[in-house]
């Protein structure tokens, strides 16, 4: 995918043209590849002016209303780049156009050329390209990629940049208003009382450990198959995890192993919903409660799934989750939240996150410094406009994975992914097992592809003989996931 700015004079040029002619093969060709268009919006006022002028002189009737109709249907194919105030800053420059323009392409990656029919600018060299240069790199092919932040923001750009502009200009950088609102929306989506925003995923699995007094010589129930975050945030507040094999069809926790690990220092389980669905709630909330154990729900991964028509996040005593980029709903830096129909957890919640402070400078525990930014706030509230249809795509996606998959995974020993019944999945990332030894001795993984490794391998302060967890250590080396 490349990113292209067009030069206002070829859409004028495509606007005087009619019918079939009127949108340029190259275009299509180009948007069928996955390349981005977009247009300076600095350029509007000039391009009507100069398509109007050009359709009076042609002789065609109603010249403004037809610039305006003919301008917008050209324009639908593209997106808006944001004049900002440094492109002010080149009234020393000959070609001022062209100088803004250029200033406008640096915004994009450092690949992105500006498209241009103008011989003089075109002489200029990069970031200026001809037509025929977009002809040729969209000759190649590319793969089908799993997940596309950049076609993500394209859906929301106008409505994004104006949240992002108004927390620029109110100020309220922690906690402003974007805070609240958010944490209603997402507590109305999961479908719980309480939501409580917070600076990381991380930060929201050890506030809710603290939130239930989670100390020195207590242990946590988990997975030995995840992301350290899960047993780090354990071990910051001097508790033990206590590691339970996993599922070797879902890859979460076994539900049906975890009563022979409860003893009398027991305090909690902690599940994760693993490559974006979730574990064994049902069997999971009769054990916690038969032995009188607090149940949080890692949903880092498996946002936006659902369980017997509950969503993830609903499933436990807390639900904790995160907002990173690469996740099922991500913001654009870090993030996270904890879910919870408890009010009084919530409260212990809403406190520990800001130094224990239940108002200004009133510490009635200690807490840490776990705020969401606004800014964060403000990106998630519009992604959350179309969470849905994301995960309809991510669905999608999974499925074009499977089809093209499922024909060869027999011949080579791989395995693909099974969503159990009662279950969706968000999909966060598109697993297989069986291949990685082949693929590891071949050749380096590309990018967005990798290994997941077992918890007890990854944090030096644990001890744990492998043969207690056998599948986790046999997935840790034949799995590979996408995203």
């Amino acid at each position: 995918m490349k990113n292209w700015v067009l030069d206002g004079s070829l859409i004028v040029a495509s606007c005087m043209k009619t019918g079939a002619d009127s949108v340029p093969t190259w275009l299509e060709a180009a948007l069928a590849k996955g390349h981005r268009f977009w247009v300076y919006v600095g350029q509007l006022q000039s391009m009507r002016t100069d398509l109007i002028r050009k359709l009076t002189e042609s002789g065609a009737d109603q010249p403004e209303a037809t610039a305006t109709s003919r301008l917008a249907s050209s324009l639908s194919r593209c997106q808006w780049l944001a004049a900002l105030a440094e492109d002010g800053d080149v009234l020393a420059e000959a070609d001022l156009i062209g100088a803004q323009l250029r200033k406008a392409v640096a915004r994009l990656d450092g690949n992105s050329c500006i498209l241009t029919d103008d011989p003089q600018r075109i002489a200029q060299g990069k970031p200026f390209c001809s037509v025929a240069r977009l002809q040729e790199l969209s000759a190649s092919s590319d793969g089908i990629a799993f997940i596309d932040l950049a076609s993500q923001q394209d859906r929301i750009r106008p409505a994004l940049e104006s949240a992002l502009h108004q927390v620029l200009h109110h100020g309220r950088y922690i906690q402003g208003p974007e805070i609240d609102a958010l944490e209603q929306r997402l507590a109305d989506y999961v479908g719980v009382e309480h939501c409580v925003g917070v600076s990381s995923g991380t930060d929201a699995l050890l506030i809710a450990l603290m939130a239930l007094g989670i100390g020195p010589g207590d242990e946590i129930i988990t997975t030995a198959f995840s992301f350290a975050a899960t047993a780090e945030a354990i071990l910051l507040l001097g508790a033990r995890p206590v590691y339970v094999d996993i599922d070797p069809v879902t890859f979460n926790i076994d539900a049906n192993l975890i009563e022979e690990k409860i003893n009398a220092r027991t305090r909690a389980i902690l599940p994760v919903g693993l490559y974006g669905q979730c574990p064994d709630f049902p069997v999971m909330r009769l054990i916690a409660r038969q032995h009188g154990l607090a149940l949080i729900e890692d949903a880092a991964q498996s946002f936006g799934a659902t369980q017997d028509g509950m969503r993830s996040g609903s499933l436990g005593t807390i639900g904790a989750t995160s907002f990173f980029p690469a996740k099922p709903l991500g913001a654009y830096g870090d993030a996270g939240a904890c879910f919870t129909n408890d009010a009084n957890l919530m409260t212990r919640l809403r406190e520990l996150r800001d130094h224990g402070q239940s108002r200004r400078y009133h510490h009635v525990r200690l807490g840490i410094n776990a705020r969401m930014a606004s800014i964060q706030a403000a990106v998630l509230l519009q992604k959350l406009t179309i969470f849905d249809d994301e995960l309809v795509m991510r669905q999608r996606a999974a499925q074009c994975y499977q089809t093209l998959l499922e024909e060869s995974a027999s011949d080579m020993g791989m395995t693909l992914p099974v969503v159990a019944p009662g279950n969706t999945s968000s999909w966060a990332q598109y697993r297989v097992s069986g291949l990685a030894i082949v693929i590891r001795s071949r050749q380096p993984l590309p990018n967005g592809v990798y290994r997941r490794r077992c918890i007890i391998h990854t944090l030096s302060q644990i001890s744990l003989r492998w043969w207690i967890v056998p599948a986790s250590i046999r997935c840790q080396r034949e799995v590979l996931s996408a995203c």
